[in-house]
């Protein structure tokens, strides 16, 4: 099974340790988690892009083989006295790697995504670095810590860190040089958020121009004021989608979450959880044409079926109110999702790759709106 350093990282992240993190920090539990989305991929990033310049790989091993075993003991590093001596071991971590002022972008990033801050941001990737470099020792082993295997490890995974990074996050880090090393990566996975964006607009431009024409064709002049008082509250719908669909892609999926009812557990917004994650299967089901391209989308298919698992884990917790809600949310975009699990299944070649990922990930889907 290919190698995914986020999926790794985010499965040692269960919801009773963002908890145990929000708490340690003093942050609220549902920033938390989106600061946690956010931090994982751009650590990542961020040690990808460390491990090209010049110096840089021997840092990571040195401050890989500093964190080896550090995830055999994660369940205690937090909620006890050693949680500050953690986050300043991460800080100084990255401040030797980064650099400062990439520190502090890094923190600007996560803290605006989230809502946070700057200075809760830069404590969450403090918490986080030395979690991340944990995983990233125990993925080399003990032999293989030396500054080229890291870097041939971080260089592999552009693809899986590009896939998992929130495209607002990657609009905070423009410029900053900290996603230089994704390469083609980061800029195919924005693309595809803002293509999803451009379509959904144009079809509400299209349904939008359709009613327009019907209304006027259909109205006689007789009835001219009857036809106001339906054309007004209609116009009025239609720039209201425009408004929504005219937003980033997360930030409509955000709106309906809301406007619908949240489904929260412990302060995480699960609902949006799945929602988010079954938007993104979406597209990478979508970039599927051929066994290599299954191949390439294998990594993502299974971080979603792994968050989607830590979900489902915590549906015993919902009400039988909030089950229906969350039932809700998920069914309408279950019938989209099963055709293009369909069509993908059927290209030659791609069953063989990713069928067992796809036929676990509906069992877990199926238990969310049951």
């Amino acid at each position: 099974m290919a190698t995914n350093l986020v999926s790794i990282v985010m499965n040692f992240l269960t919801p009773d340790m963002i908890g145990r993190i929000a708490s340690a920090l003093g942050l609220g539990r549902n920033g938390t988690s989106s600061a946690i989305e956010a931090a994982v991929p751009t650590l990542l990033a961020a040690f990808a892009s460390a491990a090209t310049s010049p110096g840089g790989p021997q840092k990571l091993a040195d401050a890989a083989k500093q964190e080896t075993g550090t995830l055999d003991k994660l369940a205690g590093m937090f909620g006890t006295a050693s949680q500050t001596s953690v986050t300043e071991r991460g800080s100084q971590m990255l401040a030797s790697i980064l650099g400062v002022r990439d520190q502090t972008a890094l923190a600007d990033a996560v803290g605006k995504y989230s809502g946070l801050g700057s200075a809760a941001g830069g404590s969450v990737l403090g918490a986080l670095a030395p979690v991340v470099m944990g995983a990233i020792a125990r993925q080399q082993g003990p032999r293989a810590l030396d500054a080229g295997n890291i870097a041939s490890l971080l260089a592999s995974q552009k693809d899986n860190i590009a896939a998992a990074l929130p495209s607002g996050v990657g609009k905070l880090l423009g410029g900053t040089g900290l996603l230089d090393a994704l390469g083609d990566a980061a800029k195919r996975t924005a693309a595809a958020g803002g293509e999803t964006t451009r379509a959904a607009a144009a079809s509400v431009a299209r349904t939008i121009d359709d009613t327009r024409r019907s209304g006027v064709v259909a109205a006689p002049a007789s009835a001219s004021m009857n036809w106001l008082f339906w054309a007004i509250p209609a116009v009025a719908i239609a720039a209201l989608l425009v408004y929504l669909f005219g937003r980033p892609t997360e930030q409509v999926v955000q709106q309906g979450v809301s406007a619908v009812q949240s489904v929260t557990v412990g302060g995480l917004d699960i609902g949006k959880q799945v929602t988010d994650n079954i938007s993104s299967l979406s597209t990478t089901l979508g970039s599927i044409t051929d066994a290599a391209s299954a191949q390439a989308a294998l990594p993502r298919l299974q971080t979603a079926t792994a968050q989607i698992d830590r979900v489902s884990g915590m549906v015993g917790q919902l009400s039988d109110g909030q089950r229906k809600v969350l039932a809700g949310l998920i069914n309408p975009m279950m019938s989209t999702l099963n055709q293009l699990f369909d069509k993908v299944l059927a290209i030659p070649g791609v069953a063989e790759v990713i069928k067992p990922t796809i036929d676990t990930l509906k069992v877990k889907l199926a238990t969310l709106t049951a």
